[in-house]
C-alpha cells in the first residue's frame, strides 16, 4: 500500500511540474508541430490532388495518353524524332524481392526519344550482376541497355563511384542524364516528364523527385515510412523546391574526393557555386558533374534551380523482413550524411539541419510524455475517490492531453491524405500496373513510428558526431573534415552469416549473387506478361 502511496505522490508531483508555464510551453509547442505538419501535408494533398485531376480531366477530353504528356499531339512521330538523347545511370548493389519488377519498370520506359540504360555493379560477384543481366538479354533489341563493372572506391562511397563511372561511360551525345536508385518503381512516362520539364526551362539544374513508401508490415518499415513524409511535403510544391533526393535526379556533382552523400552535396552544390555547370563536372579534384551541357546557369546572386515535377512520386516498396536494426542503421545514415560536407557553408547549414531537427524531434515526442503522466495522475486521483476539479494541476493537465489528441488525430488524417491521394496519383500515372491500396497501412503503427522515429532521431545524430563512421551495405566508411579519408570492406568467406541491405532487403553477398532458378524465372513470368506487353511501344492506326 505504501508503494502505491508513493507512486500517487509521484504521479501527482510530476502532474504539478507539468502544469507550470514552462512546460505548459513544450506542449502547446508540440500540439503546434502536429498542426503544422497538418497543414504541410494538406497542402502537399492539394498540388498532388491538383495533378490527378488535371490528368483525369485531359482524359476526359480525349487524351488517353495523359499520364504520359499531356498534349496528345507530343505523341506525333515528328515530335519524337527530335526528343533528346537520355541516359539513365543506375547503380546496382545486391539482390532482392523487389528488385526484378523495379528494373522492369525502369527499363520499359514509354519515352519516345533516344535512351540508354547504364547499370552499374561494383564487380561481377555482386548479386545483381546476373539477374540483371539475364533480364537485359531478354530486351535485346528493344532496349539500349548495359551493364558496367566500375569497380571499388577509394575516395568516396560506392555509390557515388558507380555514378561517375557512368557518366564516363554515357553516350556523347546524350543531353540528359538521370540517375536513379534501383529501389523505385518508374511510371511509363516519367523520363518523358522530366526531360520535357528540362526542355521547357533550362534554367533548372537538378530534376528530382520522391519516393512513396510502401510498409511491409513491421515497425521498422514504419519507421521508414514515417520518417520519409515530413520531407515529402517539400517535394510537392509542383516545381520549384530546395529539396533534392538522390533516388532520382538530373544532377551530380562535387561527389569524386570524400563524397559521401550525393543529394545532400547536390544541395549545397546548386545553391552556392556560380559557375557554369559543365566546369564543375571536374573542379578541384571534388569531381563535380553536371547534368547536361546546354542549361544555362544561374549568375552571380541567382541561386540554380532545383525543380521537382507533381507527378515525380514513384512507389517504394519496403522488405518485408525489414527489421527494427536495419531500420535503426538506416536512420544512422541519415544521420550520417550531415556530418559530410563540401564547403564550409554547407557545413554550417548541415550543423543548423542537426540541431533544428533535433530540437523537433524531441519536441515532438515530449507533449506525448507529459500527457501520458497527466492522464495517469488523473485516473489515479479519480480511483481514490476525490473530483477532478478539485485540482487545478490535473485539470489542466488533462485540457492539454485532449489538446494534443484533437491535434494528433488531425495530423494522422492530413498524413493518411496524402498518402491516399499520392497512392491514387501513382496507380493513375502507371494503369498497366497492380493498383496500390491503402488498405495494408497500420495507422496504430504508423502513430507508434512517430514517437519512436522522432525519439531516435537526436540519439542517431549524436552517435554520428560522435562516431564519425558507419556501415553501409557492408563497407564501413570514416569521415575527417566532412570527407571520407577511409573505407574498409570485409572480406566475405563461406561461412559468414548473409549481410542485407536496409530497406530493400537485398542480399549484398552469395555464390555469385544468383537467385535459385525457381524463383529466378518465377518471378519473371509473374511480371513479364502483363507488364512487358503494355510497355511495349505500340502502333496506332
Amino acid at each position: 500500500m505504501t508503494s502505491f502511496e508513493s507512486l500517487d505522490s509521484f504521479l501527482f508531483s510530476l502532474s504539478t511540474t507539468f502544469s507550470s508555464p514552462l512546460y505548459i510551453f513544450v506542449q502547446i509547442q508540440g500540439c503546434a508541430i502536429c498542426l503544422i505538419l497538418a497543414f504541410g501535408w494538406a497542402c502537399a494533398a492539394y498540388v498532388r490532388n491538383r495533378e490527378i485531376k488535371r490528368i483525369q480531366n485531359s482524359m476526359q477530353n480525349g487524351n488517353s495518353f495523359a499520364f504520359i504528356c499531356d498534349d496528345i499531339n507530343e505523341l506525333e512521330h515528328s515530335n519524337q524524332i527530335n526528343l533528346p538523347r537520355v541516359t539513365v545511370i543506375m547503380p546496382l548493389k545486391g539482390f532482392g524481392e523487389h528488385n526484378l519488377h523495379n528494373w522492369r519498370t525502369q527499363l520499359t520506359s514509354l519515352y519516345g526519344g533516344p535512351l540508354e540504360f547504364l547499370l552499374l555493379v561494383e564487380s561481377t560477384d555482386d548479386p545483381a550482376y546476373l539477374p540483371v543481366s539475364r533480364l537485359i538479354s531478354e530486351f535485346e533489341g528493344s532496349v539500349d541497355a548495359r551493364v558496367v563493372v566500375a569497380g571499388l572506391s577509394t575516395t568516396c562511397s560506392q555509390k557515388i563511384h558507380n555514378q561517375l563511372v557512368g557518366v564516363e561511360a554515357m553516350h556523347k551525345d546524350s543531353k540528359y542524364v538521370l540517375f536513379l536508385d534501383d529501389d523505385i518503381r518508374l511510371h511509363p512516362g516519367s523520363i518523358g516528364t522530366l526531360t520535357c520539364e528540362m526542355e521547357k526551362n533550362p534554367e533548372i539544374f537538378i530534376q528530382t523527385g520522391y519516393p512513396l513508401d510502401l510498409p511491409s508490415g513491421s515497425l521498422g518499415s514504419y519507421c521508414i515510412y514515417e520518417y520519409h513524409m515530413p520531407c515529402s511535403m517539400g517535394f510537392a510544391t509542383g516545381g520549384k523546391t530546395f529539396f533534392l533526393w538522390g533516388g532520382c535526379m538530373m544532377a551530380i556533382s562535387g561527389l569524386r574526393d570524400g563524397g559521401y552523400s550525393d543529394d545532400m552535396t547536390l544541395a549545397a552544390i546548386a545553391g552556392f557555386r556560380n559557375s557554369t555547370i559543365i566546369d564543375l563536372f571536374f573542379l578541384c579534384n571534388y569531381s563535380i558533374f553536371s547534368l547536361e551541357s546546354s542549361l544555362s546557369a544561374c549568375t552571380g546572386a541567382h541561386k540554380k534551380l532545383i525543380s521537382s515535377p507533381p507527378v515525380a512520386v514513384f512507389p517504394h516498396p519496403l522488405a518485408t523482413d525489414l527489421n527494427f536494426g536495419r531500420y535503426w542503421n538506416y536512420l544512422r545514415k541519415q544521420t550520417f550524411v550531415l556530418e559530410s560536407y563540401t564547403t564550409k557553408v554547407n557545413q554550417i547549414m548541415n550543423r543548423a539541419l542537426f540541431a533544428v531537427h533535433c530540437y523537433l524531434s524531441w519536441g515532438f515526442v515530449a507533449p506525448y510524455f507529459m500527457a501520458m503522466i497527466h492522464v495517469a495522475a488523473a485516473l489515479r486521483f479519480y480511483f481514490k475517490g476525490y473530483l477532478l476539479e478539485e485540482v487545478t494541476s490535473i485539470s489542466v493537465g488533462l485540457s492539454l492531453a485532449s489538446v494534443l489528441a484533437t491535434c494528433t488525430f488531425a495530423e494522422l488524417l492530413s498524413m493518411w491524405n496524402l498518402t491516399r491521394i499520392e497512392v491514387q496519383l501513382c496507380n493513375v500515372l502507371s494503369p498497366e500496373a497492380p493498383p496500390l491500396s491503402l488498405a495494408s497501412y497500420n495507422w496504430c503503427l504508423v502513430f507508434i513510428a512517430m514517437l519512436v522515429d522522432n525519439f531516435l532521431y537526436p540519439i542517431s545524430a549524436i552517435r554520428s558526431f560522435f562516431s564519425q563512421s558507419i556501415n553501409w551495405s557492408g563497407i564501413r566508411y570514416y569521415l575527417k573534415d566532412g570527407k571520407i579519408n577511409k573505407i574498409e570492406r570485409t572480406q566475405r568467406s563461406q561461412d559468414m552469416a548473409p549481410v542485407f541491405t536496409d530497406l530493400g532487403g537485398k542480399h549484398l553477398y552469395g555464390r555469385k549473387g544468383f537467385p535459385t532458378k525457381g524463383s529466378f524465372l518465377s518471378s519473371f513470368t509473374s511480371f513479364s506478361k502483363g507488364l512487358m506487353q503494355w510497355r511495349q511501344p505500340k502502333r496506332h492506326e
